[in-house]
């Protein structure tokens, strides 16, 4: 059997059969940074010390060759071809921080909430045994017309122990699973989930305050992380701004007013970019931001939204000090490119 070590620790896993690099380390329950499990973000960049992996095929901006010749590669979609793989991760205390995904759970849709004009909400109870996941995390959803390309959708809340789980699906145009999600898919009906997958899930150890920023349905992985930090006790500042383009884009103002007055730690602010209403800020994200938070440097950041919402707020939050070491991000990647939205 095939076998991936983790270096410095020395930490190994067996590899199965059709396993990427990815699926054999999470299997194993250790945490390597991924976003689209396809090979287009880039986020999974890990260099390969010894042996062989079979790359496939993979987008050059996420994979310039000259990090290739280097010995990087992606392993969301590498598949091992030695018998020993050694890859450079992690410290030498490694330790387990995932559960190991799970493939196609029989859930049950038990509600379905019309959020937005293009976002629904499906709440899903499982039909064997609840799925595990820390949160930020998201699962895996394959159309019937679709099953070899599952789609991606982050998980709303935290974990419960009746193992619902709610997902926030937005409608992408030519998006053919998120499509059949809102047309197709009614009360009642069985979906196979796969998951968890996914490292959005910060430190569970820090105190320090957070800033979540986000924007359309990335509001889904920010919500399961205040969820869970705020129900744990966490005593110090959490604050949640959401951006959207009109207010019939906006949702979850119930849930988080209920947390604003439930916990005196918990603030929120929406923000409107494409018009303007009364109690309501008005502007981008990083326009606005100096003049909420002048100074980020003690600040755990939570971003999620689109590629060009993420980058900016990663700009802007960094010119107002905060580390690299304490910013978290959650790219949403179009639906042909492979990540959810």
């Amino acid at each position: 059997m095939k076998t991936i070590t983790l270096s410095p620790s020395g930490q190994s896993v067996p590899v199965n059969e059709g396993d990427t690099v990815l699926m054999a380390v999470e299997r194993g329950g250790y945490a390597l940074p991924n976003n689209c499990r396809a090979g287009t973000c880039g986020e999974c960049k890990v260099r390969v010390l010894e042996g062989e992996v079979d790359q496939g095929f993979v987008l050059d901006m996420a994979l310039p060759q000259a990090e290739r010749q280097q010995g990087y590669r992606l392993v969301c979609v590498a598949k091992p071809i030695s018998d020993q793989i050694v890859l450079e991760w992690g410290a030498a205390d490694a330790a387990p921080k995932l559960f190991p995904p799970r493939v196609d759970m029989p859930y049950l849709v038990v509600d379905r909430i019309p959020r937005t004009p293009r976002i629904v909400e499906l709440h899903l109870m499982p039909l064997g045994t609840p799925m595990r996941f820390w949160p930020g995390q998201y699962v895996a959803i394959k159309a019937p017309s679709r099953p070899n390309q599952p789609r991606h959708y982050s998980l709303a809340r935290a974990p419960r122990p009746d193992g619902l789980i709610v997902l926030q699906i937005t409608r992408v145009d030519g998006g053919v699973t998120s499509t059949w999600l809102h047309e197709n898919v009614a009360i009642g009906a069985t979906l196979p989930i796969s998951g968890p997958y996914g490292t959005f899930i910060g430190d569970p150890k820090a105190e320090t305050p957070v800033l979540c920023l986000a924007a359309g349905s990335g509001q889904a992985p920010i919500l399961s992380l205040a969820d869970a930090a705020l129900r744990r006790g966490y005593s110090s500042p959490v604050t949640l701004i959401f951006s959207a383009r009109t207010a019939d884009d906006i949702y979850g103002q119930g849930l988080l007013a209920y947390w604003t007055l439930k916990h005196r730690n918990f603030k929120s602010y929406v923000t409107l970019t494409r018009e303007q209403r009364s109690g309501l800020l008005n502007g981008h994200i990083p326009e606005i931001l100096p003049g909420l938070f002048p100074d980020l440097a003690g600040y755990s950041v939570f971003i999620a939204g689109s590629p060009a919402f993420s980058d900016a707020c990663v700009t802007a939050v960094k010119q107002l000090g905060a580390r690299d070491e304490q910013l978290n991000m959650e790219k949403f990647v179009d639906q042909n490119l492979g990540r959810h939205t």
